[in-house]
Parts: structure tokens; C-alpha cells; sequence
């Protein structure tokens, strides 16, 4: 019996010590939010926080996590009551197909709650390691951005004094981006969607 600490809650777990986390909280907790994407800990669908930092579900197994503490999306907020992040990402449309989208937002929250005032650069080289082939990249930044403004407050601005330089992570960007920016022009996509082909249709 493992006890599991999720969204500040303990759980008593029977399962094998070696199970990965992401398998015990979609079977044995029935916390969904988490997606099995690849399997291998390569494109982020299953991210979760232990102790603040994210950490691929998938490949982490329960026996290393006794005593720690699991945040899912499920634990940023509820359907009636949104956390900051969740709001951010329902106001900018964010999702296309979803599925990537929890991973992200949690990435994202791990960045957020070090520094609310993350510059773009910052984002984008934060959310690096999450994949995601629909096309939304635009927005999802846009969406961290307005989860930064929500979690640092009226007046706040990103990329303070202290923050990384841009050119480690691309250019900046500004309110002109479109969502067409992301199909059309690869400079202004995150590092890691110039890395991948298009999926044929």
C-alpha cells in the first residue's frame, strides 16, 4: 500500500510500486485530466507537478512519490470555479483537438508559480518539451500570457528585469500575432513545432 498525496488529498494506493503514476490516476483515482500520449515521457500529454515541477506521469512510477506532492489539472480548479491558468486558456480558445492541452496548462502553472511575471521567451522555452500538431501554438501563448496578467495583477507586465534573454527562445512576441502565424510562419512558432512535420489529412 503506497499513500499518494494528489491535489491535497491522500489516497491510500494498492497498486504494484512500480506502476506508473499516470495509470493510477486515471484507473484507481479516476482523475482523467492527464493524457497517455506516447507512453515513453516524449511529448508531455501526461504532465503533472510533483512538489511545483512538471514531471511525465507516464514514466514515473509510484513508488518514487510517497510523501510528495501531486498536483493534476483537476486540482487548479473546478467547472464552476476556474483557477487563473484555466480561465486564461477557456478566454483565448486554446484548445483545437485538447488532448495536449492539460500537459501544457501544467507546464505552464510550474513556470507561473516561479515567476507570474514569465517573459515570452521564457514560455516558449518552458513549454518546449510539450508537443502539439493542431495548430494552436499562437494561442496557447497568448493564453499563458493572460494567465501571467491574472496571476501577478491588474497593472503587472511580463518579461521583468531578471527574466532570460530573448534570443535563447525565439522572438518576442506581440499583439499582432494571428492564429494564421502558427500554420504560416515558422519563426513565430515555439522551438519545438519547427521540429515536427505536418500530420497529412
Amino acid at each position: 500500500m503506497i499513500e499518494l498525496k494528489v491535489n491535497g488529498h491522500s489516497h491510500n494506493v494498492s497498486a504494484d510500486p512500480e506502476t506508473p503514476l499516470l495509470y493510477v490516476l486515471r484507473d484507481d483515482l479516476q482523475l482523467n485530466a492527464a493524457k497517455f500520449g506516447c507512453g515513453l515521457g516524449q511529448c508531455g500529454s501526461c504532465t503533472v507537478l510533483v512538489d511545483g515541477a512538471p514531471t511525465l506521469s507516464c514514466v514515473t512510477p509510484i513508488m518514487l512519490l510517497e510523501g510528495r506532492q501531486i498536483t493534476t489539472l483537476e486540482g487548479l480548479g473546478s467547472l464552476e470555479e476556474p483557477g487563473p491558468l484555466q480561465r486564461a486558456f477557456i478566454e483565448e480558445q486554446a484548445a483545437q483537438c485538447g488532448y495536449c492541452i492539460p500537459g501544457m496548462m501544467m507546464r505552464a502553472q510550474a513556470l507561473l508559480q516561479r515567476n507570474p511575471r514569465a517573459s515570452d521567451a521564457e514560455i516558449r522555452a518552458h513549454l518546449e518539451p510539450n508537443l502539439c500538431r493542431c495548430g494552436t501554438h499562437m494561442r496557447i501563448l497568448r493564453a499563458v500570457r493572460r494567465a501571467a496578467t491574472l496571476i501577478a495583477g491588474p497593472g503587472s507586465s511580463p518579461g521583468t528585469p531578471g527574466t532570460h534573454a530573448a534570443s535563447a527562445a525565439g522572438p518576442q512576441l506581440d499583439a499582432s500575432d494571428t492564429d494564421s502565424d502558427a500554420q504560416g510562419d515558422a519563426r513565430s512558432r515555439p522551438a519545438h513545432s519547427e521540429k515536427r512535420e505536418r500530420p497529412e489529412r
